[in-house]
């Protein structure tokens, strides 16, 4: 059905042919809110149309469904139901196309219009609401409810100053609008009854269904006359937007003219207000342009950019972004570089004072200042920290740039994982911005700064791109002197920038990214390097941090020893420095209470404040029992010692694994086996026996994964222990991967493992002989009191390592 409503009040008047159709007096409206609404009511769906109570409209009626309804209800009483379709544009109806509420009709009269078109005119009665559909053929019946309106008390005075709003707000509307003709005011001053003042002024205004809709479902009067308020005020807007669009087309300048005036008059008034703030934003950026040193082709880039901003109208979006690109090339260091201080002896002097050991680090720094020196310019080093957490390697970029009396930047890269984050956004975006790199020299305000790139070893990656490759430009010396933004579009150089990466391990770094960079390792520290580093760095900063001074407190070597070995287990010294901090609140908080502690802190102070210990001290087993062996291993937190034990037991040569091993390490106790059998005579057994007996290997701590081929000569030594029953040296630790030829190779984390073994208080370690030069290279403080074995072989493992005396109670393995 085609909706061909004459709009009564803001469209056109009736035709002259038309019958009157009577406003209706408040007797009236009584009348209609005391009619009944049919418990059957056959539903009429209409298009682009809402009826309400009281108003009279004209319908076209086009479908034969609804053809057939209104010639069968014609004859009956007249009544039916009138819904409106969601989708206009639906041909034929399902019930759920219909909104649930709609309005009580009455059938005035059946027109057969020229064009052999039906045409009917309706007057609403009551709002109804479906509550369900009693039969769909041959037109919808619904069982429905009778909606009453809630009306406001009498002389409500808010209600009667709504109306009158609404009055006056649809004369205007009939005076602004062309296409109403002025008699339509007499219609709307002769309306008496306020609810059909609103129900009339509701059906007749222009406003959109699904709002018309809305306006029928509410029940209360008042609120429906605020919300036609609403609507009635924004149609008032427009129509008066469009008036004064017209009038102004209607001009007889043509466009160029009509701008130039305009133009002109925002001139005058921005002059009358203090000047044009896009001209000042213009000078202003051509005054800045002078001071920079930027290239010619930046140069370039910057005027053809302000050439363009001065084309665009200021109110757009696309001003704003040309605006800030254009700032952005001027904040930017373009050739701007702080001066070197090549005071070697004072960078020196600042680099030991800000941290104990690192000497690897320090010497590469002081090199490179050596060199800058000595040449005046170069190519600065891209260096990558590798250690565990808390050994200083994200602080030591800070002592660094302060030795240099270089600007300081950090970028942290953990869980970085859009590629937009280095090389920004294209600046055709809203909100488009650099990528941090350059975002970060724009804030150093120096081309040359310090620049740490922590946690490189965590950048991730998806769908937005893989940062690490992205970070292969900016980390190549070869091709960072040309660095290209996104945003910018611009190359930019940052061979003169000094970036210091930061990593726990090397083993998730892109492989073509870390070859670009200088790799150091950063080991973690013996327990006299934790001591001093407590002393001279930790301790101080906490006293100061809480407000507490030396004399106050102090911590002894021996308690600082003990915190470090029972309360912490760790390669760096961040757990260390936060139990101080503990401490150091603790004893605060007796001062606050005038409690007046002791100011040399005891052990068993220590363990008032912070509670037990909560390690027990890594120590080697005893060599009473057959099979077991201490290995050590490499950790992401430093060096720990592991054990490996190996028991027998009848039965047909099986090998059981356990301790939550990984492949490798499956594999290493597979491969020390079958050497052990092909070479039984070696160690004096009978090849037979290894049919006869399961042996079972397992490593404690089984809660902790495990992996790594770095156990082999361990695994060795444990099964040959077993089968031999020879006792395993005391006090002794080994660290080596093992081949089926039975040669012992190199492995990593010699440092690490030095250190582990020294808490454990082990004395001797075995390693591969290969494993010399790295020894050599570690201070003679590292290594003062153990004693090296290096091996070739495992045949010398088990010589080294398996005492010629056999356990007590040693089993019969035959």
């Amino acid at each position: 059905m085609k909706d061909l409503k004459q709009n009564i009040l803001f469209s056109t008047s009736l035709d002259e042919d038309s019958d009157f159709i009577p406003l209706i007096s408040d007797e009236d409206e009584d009348v209609l809110d005391k009619s009944d609404v049919p418990e059957l009511l056959p539903l009429l769906p209409l298009r682009n149309t809402v009826l309400f109570p009281g108003v009279v409209i004209p319908i076209t009626v086009g479908r034969e469904k609804s053809i057939r309804l209104i010639r069968e209800i014609y004859k009956k009483n007249r009544i039916i139901g009138t819904v409106a379709q969601v989708d206009p544009n639906t041909d034929d109806p399902d019930i759920k196309d219909l909104y649930r509420v709609g309005t009580v009709a009455q059938i005035i009269r059946i027109l057969e219009m020229p064009d052999g078109s039906t045409s009917i005119i309706i007057q609403g009665k009551k709002r109804f609401s479906i509550e369900s559909i009693v039969s769909e053929e041959p037109y919808f019946v619904a069982k429905a409810t009778a909606l009453e309106d809630e009306k406001p008390v009498s002389r409500d005075q808010e209600f009667e100053a709504v109306v009158g709003s609404l009055k006056d707000l649809s004369l205007r509307i009939i005076q602004l609008s062309s296409n109403i003709p002025p008699e339509t005011s007499f219609a709307v001053k002769n309306i008496e009854s306020s609810s059909f003042l609103i129900n009339f002024i509701c059906s007749n205004s222009d406003v959109e269904l699904k709002d018309k809709q809305k306006l029928l479902e509410e029940n209360n009067l008042k609120k429906r006359s605020i919300r036609l308020l609403e609507h009635l005020s924004k149609e008032i807007q427009m129509l008066e937007l469009k008036n004064d669009i017209q009038s102004k087309v209607k001009s007889d300048l043509d466009q160029q003219q009509r701008e130039f005036m305009l133009h002109q008059q925002i001139k005058t008034i921005q002059d009358e207000l203090g000047g044009n703030p896009m001209e000042k934003e213009v000078v202003e950026f051509r005054q800045k342009a002078t001071k920079k040193k930027w290239s010619e082709e930046v140069g370039e880039t910057f005027e053809k950019g302000l050439e363009k901003l001065q084309r665009i109208n200021p109110a757009t979006a696309e001003y704003s972004v040309q605006a800030n690109y254009l700032q952005t090339l001027i904040e930017l260091p373009w050739n701007e570089y702080t001066r070197d201080d090549f005071n070697l002896k004072r960078a020196e002097k600042i680099l030991d004072r800000d941290h104990y050991g690192l000497d690897k680090v320090k010497d590469r720094i002081l090199e490179h200042l050596a060199v800058l020196k000595l040449k005046g310019d170069m190519k600065s080093p891209i260096i990558c920290l590798v250690g565990p957490p808390g050994v200083g390697k994200t602080s030591l970029g800070k002592s660094v740039a302060t030795a240099l009396k270089r600007k300081y930047m950090r970028m942290s890269l953990g869980g970085l994982h859009d590629e937009a984050e280095i090389r920004g956004h294209r600046k055709t975006y809203i909100g488009a911005m650099p990528g941090r790199i350059v975002q970060s020299l724009k804030k150093a305000k120096s081309c040359n700064p310090v620049f740490v790139l922590d946690e490189i070893d965590k950048v991730g990656r998806d769908v937005h791109g893989d940062p690490a490759s992205a970070l292969l430009e900016v980390l190549d010396p070869e091709q960072n002197s040309t660095f290209y933004d996104n945003y910018l579009e611009l190359e930019y150089d940052l061979s003169r920038v000094m970036f210091i990466a930061t990593a726990n391990t090397t083993a998730t770094i892109h492989p073509a990214l870390l070859d670009r960079m200088e790799v150091i390792d950063v080991s973690g520290y013996i327990i006299e390097e934790k001591i001093e580093i407590a002393r001279r760095h930790l301790i101080p900063k906490q006293l100061e941090n809480h407000g507490l001074n030396k004399s106050q407190l102090s911590f002894p070597k021996k308690v600082i020893e003990y915190m470090s070995e029972y309360y912490t287990r760790e390669s760096g010294v961040r757990q260390l420095d936060k139990l101080i901090a503990k401490v150091i609140r603790g004893v605060a908080k007796k001062i606050a209470f005038d409690e007046n502690p002791d100011r040399i802190l005891t052990i068993s102070e220590l363990k008032n404040l912070t509670g037990l210990p909560k390690f027990l001290k890594d120590k080697t087993i005893s060599n009473e029992y057959a099979g077991v062996v201490t290995g050590l291993a490499w950790t992401a937190v430093g060096g720990e010692i592991l054990f490996v034990e190996t028991s027998l037991s009848k039965g047909d040569g099986k090998l059981t694994l356990t301790g939550n091993l990984g492949e490798v390490m499956k594999e290493s106790a597979i491969i020390a086996l079958e050497y052990l059998k092909s070479h039984s005579d070696l160690l004096g057994l009978d090849p037979e026996v290894f049919r006869k007996w399961n042996i079972h290997v397992h490593v404690p701590e089984g809660a902790i994964p495990k992996d790594g081929p770095s156990a082999g000569i361990t695994m060795v030594t444990s099964i040959a222990s077993a089968f031999t029953q020879r006792k395993v040296r005391k006090n002794i630790a080994m660290t080596g991967e093992i081949t089926l030829r039975g040669k012992v190779l190199p492995v990593g984390g010699i440092k690490e493992k030095i250190l582990a073994a020294k808490r454990a208080g082990v004395r001797d370690i075995l390693i591969s002989k290969e494993n010399q030069k790295d020894i050599e290279e570690i201070k003679d403080i590292y290594v003062r009191g153990l004693e090296f074995r290096y091996v070739n072989n495992i045949m010398d493992v088990i010589d080294q390592s398996l005492l010629k005396q056999k356990v007590d109670k040693a089993m019969k393995i035959t």
